[in-house]
């Protein structure tokens, strides 16, 4: 069991989420904390100049709005952070500063160029200094 576990979401892709959070609850240790975690990514420099200047902060509320909707459909009384930057850089350091003792994310179907991970799960698991259960 698990003390604090922090579940990684892609707001892109909350049926994902939907899968992963019953498991966090189920390993979750009475008294513990989950922190429900997206990431939404910098874009780059020659993408800015094309979309509107509000982009980045239109992402930002509707990854929290779809997590909290999220949040309220499972019952949970967990935390909700969105951070913006690389996804498995933010994640990873949200679970540093949360001092968590899980970390749990879902993995898409892999191409060749990162076939047993995605690029996000395959980074976590190399880095993270606490467990990593990916769902697959």
């Amino acid at each position: 069991m698990y003390s604090k576990i922090i579940v990684a979401v892609d707001a892109a892709a909350i049926d994902k989420a939907d899968r992963i959070v019953p498991r966090a609850v189920k390993l979750l240790r009475e008294g513990g904390s989950i922190v429900l975690v997206s990431v939404v990514e910098d874009l780059p420099g020659y993408v800015l100049a094309e979309v509107p200047v509000g982009i980045s902060l239109d992402a930002r509320r509707e990854a929290e709005a779809r997590i909290e909707d999220l949040r309220r459909r499972h019952g949970l009384a967990a935390t909700i952070e969105v951070r913006q930057g690389a996804p498995a850089r933010e994640l990873l350091t949200a679970a540093a500063e949360h001092d968590a003792d899980l970390i749990i994310l879902a993995s898409h179907k892999p191409d060749f160029s990162n076939y047993f991970l995605g690029a996000t799960a395959d980074r976590i698991v190399r880095h993270a200094q606490c467990s990593v259960l990916v769902d697959r």
